[in-house]
């Protein structure tokens, strides 16, 4: 099988065969059942949880009722205050939270020695964009405005995510540099950052639309039930690609996977980085589908990408 123009590393090849044998299509069940679906094979795919020398789970005041957040603190971390990441899930703003993506959040606390929190948000199509990206806004606000009470550094503090994530980890970004809110880093992992219709714009999108787990069809699903009538794609908070200007905003790793759906839009948001003065280091990694970070049991590339984003987060923030 070819991902496009490039062939799929062998091991994860092993995994697109694996899903593909599955026969299970996220996109033929309701979003309860995808909401279950999803949490069970992050659990099968991420392997044994990373043990913490403390997790905590707690609530914090959002824009619409409270946030959920749980905090991590790796073994040997004694600094305090504590440089810290700030994580926001994946999920496609349908799916995910706090449970999903505990092994991937505790294996970067790990590996870069900061404190971790991890941020709940709204999930559509209950709550439609840009709801999520309005939490994620008000989170940080509220995490480096109380930053004493969690053990924070607020001058030492990056956001990172996955997908969906990677998009409102750049949302945050974007506010931060306009409302003059301290942010050291930003780390966006195979980032959605177009929701115009981008199969008009992005040759991804067809290219490697066949490949599992993110196929174009999931993608055009996320798409159908994270926005609604109300939704303008062509806000930063829904489309952070169509932000005026990216000049300003935090030091970036952007992280690119060659077949995934969402490659070019990543590619083109580092690019735009770059061109606007943004310190950005662009990382691609050739034959490798969306969601390999997270496959920690399945693919051995996973702990090359998770020492990337861990060895960029803990030199932003340590050095």
């Amino acid at each position: 099988m070819r991902g496009g123009f490039m062939t799929l590393i062998p091991e994860v090849q092993a995994v697109v065969d694996k899903l593909n044998s599955a026969d299970i299509s996220f996109t033929d069940l309701t979003v309860a059942e995808a909401r279950q679906l999803y949490v069970e094979t992050l659990a099968r795919s991420g392997g044994q949880p990373v043990a913490m020398a403390a997790v905590e789970d707690r609530h914090i005041p959002g824009p619409v009722g409270e946030i959920a957040i749980r905090r991590y603190r790796p073994d040997g971390l004694d600094e305090t205050p504590a440089p810290t990441l700030i994580y926001f899930h994946g999920g496609g703003w349908v799916l995910g939270d706090l449970d999903s993506h505990d092994r991937i959040c505790r294996q970067l606390a790990q590996r870069s020695g900061c404190q971790l929190i991890a941020v709940d948000y709204r999930l559509a199509p209950e709550h439609p964009l840009p709801a999520s990206s309005d939490d994620a806004i008000a989170a940080f606000k509220w995490l480096t405005t109380n930053a004493a009470e969690l053990d924070i550094d607020p001058e030492r503090v990056a956001v990172a995510g996955d997908s969906a994530g990677g998009h409102l980890s750049a949302v945050v970004a974007l506010a931060a540099r306009d409302q003059g809110w301290p942010l050291a880093y930003q780390a966006l992992i195979y980032p959605a950052t177009d929701l115009r219709g981008p199969a008009r714009y992005y040759p991804s999108r067809s290219r490697n639309g066949h490949i599992p787990p993110l196929t174009a069809e999931f993608m055009d699903w996320f798409g159908q039930h994270a926005t609604d009538e109300s939704t303008d794609t062509n806000d930063w908070r829904v489309s952070p690609l169509m932000a005026g200007s990216l000049a300003g905003v935090a030091p970036a790793l952007v992280l690119t996977a060659g077949a995934d759906v969402l490659m070019d839009e990543g590619a083109l948001y580092a690019t735009r980085l770059r061109d606007e003065g943004v310190a950005c280091d662009h990382a691609h990694f050739p034959g490798v589908i969306h969601g390999s970070i997270e496959m920690f049991a399945w693919l051995a590339v996973t702990s090359t990408m998770l020492d990337r984003v861990a060895d960029a987060v803990r030199e932003a923030l340590t050095s």
